[in-house]
């Protein structure tokens, strides 16, 4: 059998269909469904489930306490559109070392981090998990 996966995560929002546009709208999902109440966006094997719970109000008041990381081609890209969109950044568009990272506030406040990871993190982050992969027996 194999381990546990990290499938999904429920977005609870006292206004879901605006944080589910927005979400749509900033980072364009593989697939966009409705089941029931929730709105369910697929970025790869991820889902993002989005419903209306009346014990959440309008703003999270501990935005730092989870953050949605989303792998991007083009950071630039998504940062642009988003500034269209009338984003507030938290941490605007930063070069770390070759690679990109902005952190933006969506609409219940909650905080959504955007990043393109280099060529040579990539390789850095591969190799170092191929270190700590158990051998077969």
């Amino acid at each position: 059998m194999s381990g546990p996966t990290l499938a999904s995560m429920l977005l609870s929002s006292a206004d879901p269909d605006r944080l589910g546009a927005w979400y749509a709208a900033a980072v364009t999902p593989a697939d966009d469904a409705r089941v029931d109440t929730y709105r369910i966006l697929r970025y790869g094997d991820f889902h993002l489930m989005i419903d209306q719970r009346d014990d959440v109000g309008p703003a999270n008041p501990e935005p730092a306490r989870m953050i949605l990381n989303f792998d991007v081609d083009d950071a630039r890209a998504v940062v642009a559109r988003l500034d269209e969109m009338g984003v507030t950044w938290l941490a605007p568009l930063e070069d770390r070392d070759g690679s990109l990272f902005a952190t933006a506030v969506d609409p219940d406040g909650n905080y959504v981090q955007f990043i393109q990871i280099s060529e040579e993190h990539k390789a850095q982050l591969a190799s170092s998990s191929q270190d700590t992969t158990p051998e077969a027996t």
